[in-house]
């Protein structure tokens, strides 16, 4: 990040790195900011304080692995962060999520 969004909150960080033409998901800005947040060392730390497998930070900074659910959970759980805030860090834009009527169709 460079130096304007260092010293402002996630809120607006995240606000200037839209707006600022950087829009792409990247779930690296993400883990980033809540290893700089919680004062860790590094992903190994993180995992620790998301109570994951460290190689599940790995996969989700080397974009094998999407953020889910339940890992934006524990992220605010830890962080104080809500999930708009946490998902506007990594690029997800989103205003609604939907589900396909095709989840809900019995089998044949």
């Amino acid at each position: 990040m460079n130096s304007q969004t260092e010293n402002t909150a996630p809120q607006e960080q995240a606000t200037h790195l839209i707006f600022s033409g950087h829009s792409l998901y990247n779930p690296c800005r993400l883990l980033d900011t809540l290893i700089e947040q919680l004062g860790l060392k590094n992903d190994a730390a993180l995992a620790r304080a998301l109570e994951v497998a460290p190689p599940m930070i790995s996969k989700i900074r080397h974009r094998t692995l999407p953020v889910g659910g339940a890992m934006l959970i524990r992220m605010h759980e830890i962080s104080d962060l809500n999930i708009a805030d946490l998902r506007l860090l990594m690029g997800d834009q989103r205003k609604k999520f939907r589900i396909s009527d095709k989840q809900f169709k019995p089998k044949k």
